[in-house]
C-alpha cells in the first residue's frame, strides 16, 4: 500500500470516527436541552443559547466536528474529492446508524440497516 493510499484511507477513517462521535454528542445534547422552539417561546432566545452552551456534550461534539473538518482538508490534499467525500459521508451514515442503535438506544428499523448495507456496497465499488 502506498503512503498516498494510507493517508487517504487513514484520513477517511478518522473523519468517519470523529464525525460519528460529533453527531452522537450533539444529538445527546439536544435531547437533554429539549424542544428548542418551545423553550424559545416560553423563555426566550437567550435561555436557549445559555442552555445549549451549558451542555458539555455540545462542546465535545463541536470539538469532534472540528477535527473532522481539518481531517477533510488533510485528506483533500492527498486524494481526489470524488473519493474522499463520498466514502467519508457514506461510511459516516453506517456508523451513525450503529451508534444511534447501541449508544443512543434509538429504533433503527430494517430499512435503515438495508440502506447501510447498500452504502457499504457502494463504498466497496467506489474504492475498487
Amino acid at each position: 500500500m502506498s503512503s498516498q493510499t494510507a493517508y487517504t484511507w487513514g484520513s477517511i477513517a478518522i473523519m468517519v470516527m470523529c464525525s460519528t462521535v460529533g453527531d452522537v454528542m450533539i444529538s445527546k445534547s439536544m435531547k437533554k436541552v429539549g424542544d428548542i422552539g418551545e423553550l424559545r417561546r416560553h423563555a426566550g432566545l437567550r435561555t436557549v443559547i445559555r442552555r445549549i452552551a451549558e451542555t458539555g456534550t455540545v462542546w465535545v461534539g463541536l470539538l469532534f466536528m472540528s477535527i473532522t473538518f481539518y481531517t477533510l482538508l488533510f485528506a483533500l490534499s492527498h486524494a481526489d474529492v470524488s473519493l474522499v467525500v463520498p466514502a467519508a459521508t457514506s461510511l459516516t451514515f453506517v456508523t451513525n446508524a450503529i451508534a444511534a442503535r447501541f449508544y443512543l438506544h434509538e429504533n433503527v428499523d430494517g430499512r435503515r440497516w438495508a440502506a447501510a448495507l447498500f452504502v457499504c456496497i457502494g463504498v466497496a465499488l467506489l474504492a475498487g
